[in-house]
């Protein structure tokens, strides 16, 4: 097995999964996971998971993408191509980090800039 030429970069296997429209069944879930591991077992760095066929997001949706998110483990794994009603679901139930964005959070409130120990707590 030969070794990248200095200077270049090695060869990194990004695989896709498919998530089947109008929106993943709860039968669905056991094989996309099966296909997931056997994806990571063939080599895979990284599995993006395209979720642009899933027009009807449900709780179908939410299920696969967590329980896929559970078989990814540590290894790298995004969804892709999710549509508005998708990335509306995925963020009220916490699975936003999915998509590759930052969960929305409330800002840090105020610093207090000094406390006197005889000072009533707010």
């Amino acid at each position: 097995m030969s070794s990248p030429a200095p200077g270049s970069h090695p060869c990194v296997e990004i695989m896709r999964l498919v998530l089947p429209g109008p929106g993943p069944a709860p039968q669905d879930v056991a094989g996309l996971c099966a296909r997931l591991e056997l994806l990571y077992e063939a080599g895979a760095v990284a599995v993006v998971c395209d979720a642009g066929a899933v027009t009807a997001p449900g709780l179908g949706a939410v299920e696969a993408l967590a329980r896929l998110r559970l078989t990814a483990r540590d290894r790298p794994f995004r969804v892709t191509g999710a549509g508005p009603p998708l990335r509306g679901l995925l963020g009220l139930v916490g699975l936003v980090e999915l998509l590759g964005e930052p969960e929305e959070r409330e800002p840090p409130g105020g610093v207090q800039e000094g406390v006197q120990p005889d000072d009533p707590p707010l």
